[in-house]
């Protein structure tokens, strides 16, 4: 460990030295570090002036830019997707009445990918752990978990931060309160006597937080700046989508909701990140399809829904003395995780003579019951 940070420091020490060697600035080249580092003054969150005269507050700042701009790979990802989802935030803040700042928190927390998810358990475009994504009005169960939605979560995140901001007054304390938790940067407040964001001893991360986004904003803000040349084409599309209403009075497989949309399984999942496993439950549900999806989709799905339902009925296995996942797959030449999935189920799940497995096998079907 020693080892890898002497030699990344050794690295970062050549770069910082050797500026003209990264490009000189000009056109499709990579200006020198410390010509990066030159802050201008009026940088802003949300309106609220970053105090960059105070040398403590100019080093991290240095820093976490530093860190932004030495993962480029990262930094060129969020310039494209900027402009796949930031359309859908800015509308979204723009009507809650919010700064559009904000918008910049979403790249430092999941740089915009609706699965990514931490070890505490936080999921999603704005990382909302289970507990406070509810308390939001987000779905968090085993068939939905509406914090990888983008809309339903950015309105989650939009109402937690018109209650933060109204409850610290500042902007750069309702960024630390989204990060840390309310109470414990109300604690914290209250144990140091001050509350400037700049001038508190918060957790470590929650330090580098504020930070972080605001490097997210000057990068996507001045990307020829830092040595980011991208074309129009280069850039990915908005998100194009049709909605639909759908009534499903019993759970179905997303297979039907596909064949209903005339798509793929795979097409409605990543237009419907929020979508858990293979099925989705009973009831009335808003679901995002391909924009040239024919009317009539409710009609289709009925159809799809009955064939499906009477295809599972015809390919009931019920469990018999000895039987294990195992030797059912094997019994029908079928991949384990394939059973797994049609019957949700997972592999320490038990069986027991009796119970009935579905079963879609394109061999022979012995002892099917």
């Amino acid at each position: 460990m020693f080892f890898r940070l002497w030699f990344l420091g050794c690295v970062l020490a050549g770069l910082l030295l050797s500026g003209p060697a990264l490009g000189s600035g000009r056109e499709g080249g990579i200006p020198p570090l410390l010509e990066s580092l030159r802050l201008e003054q009026g940088l802003t969150f949300c309106g609220e002036a970053v105090p960059l005269n105070d040398p403590e507050v100019r080093e991290r700042m240095e820093k976490e830019l530093l860190l932004s701009l030495w993962d480029r790979d990262q930094a060129v990802l969020w310039l494209k997707r900027s402009t796949r989802y930031f359309p859908i935030i800015e509308a979204m803040f723009s009507q809650a009445g919010l700064p559009d700042d904000l918008k910049y928190v979403a790249l430092a927390e999941s740089a915009l990918r609706p699965h990514v998810g931490s070890p505490k358990g936080a999921i999603g475009f704005w990382q909302f752990l289970p507990e406070t994504g509810r308390r939001y009005g987000l779905t968090v169960n085993k068939f939905i978990d509406q914090r990888r939605s983008l809309t339903a979560s950015t309105n989650a995140a939009a109402a937690y931060y018109s209650e933060l901001y109204e409850k610290f007054g500042s902007w750069s304390l309702a960024a630390a309160a989204f990060n840390m938790g309310e109470e414990g940067l109300q604690a914290e407040i209250l144990a140091q006597g001050g509350g400037n964001f700049y001038r508190l001893y918060l957790p470590l991360e929650t330090q580098r937080y504020l930070f972080r986004v605001l490097s997210a904003k000057l990068i996507l803000t001045q990307p020829e700046r830092y040595g980011f040349h991208l074309q129009d084409g280069d850039y990915y599309p908005p998100i194009r989508f049709a909605t639909v209403e759908l009534t499903s009075y019993e759970e179905t497989s997303l297979r039907v909701v596909a064949q209903a949309a005339r798509t793929d399984f795979k097409r409605i999942k990543d237009l419907n990140p929020e979508l858990r496993g293979h099925y989705l439950a009973a009831g009335t549900h808003t679901l995002a399809v391909p924009e040239n999806t024919p009317p009539g989709f409710q009609k289709r799905f009925n159809q799809f829904h009955e064939e499906w339902s009477q295809q599972r009925k015809e390919r009931i296995y019920i469990v018999q003395a000895g039987d294990n996942l195992s030797t059912i797959a094997e019994k029908f030449r079928v991949p384990l995780a394939a059973i797994l999935i049609w019957n949700r189920i997972n592999l320490k799940s038990p069986i027991h003579p009796g119970d009935r497995l579905v079963i879609h096998s394109g061999e022979s079907d012995p002892d099917r019951r």
